[in-house]
């Protein structure tokens, strides 16, 4: 940076700046000057919130009955009564549409939970365990790895049972496997820390180390991974409810109405449309969210 005290030092020195510094100094300065949040990340954050809040509170955001129809007005096409028509039932498809939020929003959350539990704790126990115990684990990750997720959350799902929560629990074990990866490696990577070792030698336990080192050292990581994984658990709690391992009638669900529109696609191709639309919008919302916070933590790594 021409002009700055540093340089000075240097040219009163005799020594001309090394290149190097000046380099490291202007990728520092770029990646501060970087700091503007994209515009596309903050309609990422705007689908997000709308979608928490049609979660939390449904009623709010639609008025109309989301169960209960009037058989008259069935299959009704849009209108200003009904922003995205009706279903066979005559019921308002923008409100199934909202009040299904909570259905498939909560379960995402608690397949997320399911995952990001049990995943870091079998990942902390494979990274700081004796050696006996990583073996096995990493093993039985490679197998999990190895089979399709979707595939396997069907399997826990016909073991366990059809609905919502147990296809929610299903999703969050078929995820393990990442969380669990991801886990092992931060921590092999922080527990060659300095402060780790000072921390040993200081005496504090294992316990006390994982909680007040290891893990807000690996938090920022999981944290990016558990929002990518949350836009994967909504498709995949979709297409479990699309071919009826999830949710079931009448309680609406985005997957469980594309599965129910599409008996009428040719009669009322909205049926379809609309839902199918909203899982697309918000699982790259969060997937553009996921790549915004990876980048911002590899950012303040460097």
């Amino acid at each position: 940076m021409p002009g700055s005290a540093h340089d000075t030092l240097l040219a009163d020195l005799g020594t001309e700046p090394d290149p190097g510094i000046e380099a490291g100094r202007s990728g520092t300065a770029r990646r501060l000057r970087g700091r503007r949040i994209p515009p596309t990340v903050v309609l990422s954050v705007l689908v997000i919130v709308v979608v928490l809040a049609s979660a939390v509170a449904p009623s709010l955001l639609a008025g109309q009955d989301p169960i209960n129809g009037v058989p008259s007005d069935k299959l009704a096409s849009m209108s200003g009564a009904h922003w995205l028509g009706t279903d066979y039932l005559g019921r308002d498809m923008y409100s199934r549409i909202v009040h299904g939020a909570r259905t498939s929003v909560l379960s995402a959350i608690l397949a997320v939970a399911v995952a990001v539990s049990l995943g870091t704790v079998a990942g902390l126990a494979a990274a700081l365990g004796p050696r006996w115990l990583e073996t096995p684990l990493m093993r039985l990750i490679d197998v999990l790895l190895a089979i399709p997720s979707l595939l396997l959350a069907m399997v826990f799902v016909a073991a366990f049972g059809f609905s919502s929560a147990n296809a929610a629990v299903a999703v969050g074990l078929s995820m393990i496997a990442s969380f669990a990866r991801v886990a092992r490696i931060e921590a092999l990577r922080v527990r060659s820390a300095p402060y780790i070792e000072a921390a040993e030698v200081a005496g504090t336990t294992r316990v006390g180390i994982v909680v007040a080192h290891l893990l807000p050292n690996i938090a920022t990581t999981l944290i990016s991974l558990a929002v990518l994984e949350f836009g994967a658990a909504i498709l995949a709690l979709s297409t479990l409810s699309f071919l009826g391992f999830g949710a079931q009638p009448p309680n609406p669900e985005w997957g469980q109405l594309v599965a129910e529109g599409a008996n009428f696609f040719y009669a009322a191709p909205w049926l379809v449309y609309a839902p199918a639309t909203v899982v697309v919008i918000v699982v790259l919302a969060v997937n553009r969210l996921s790549t915004y916070l990876d980048a911002r933590a590899f950012d303040e790594s460097l």
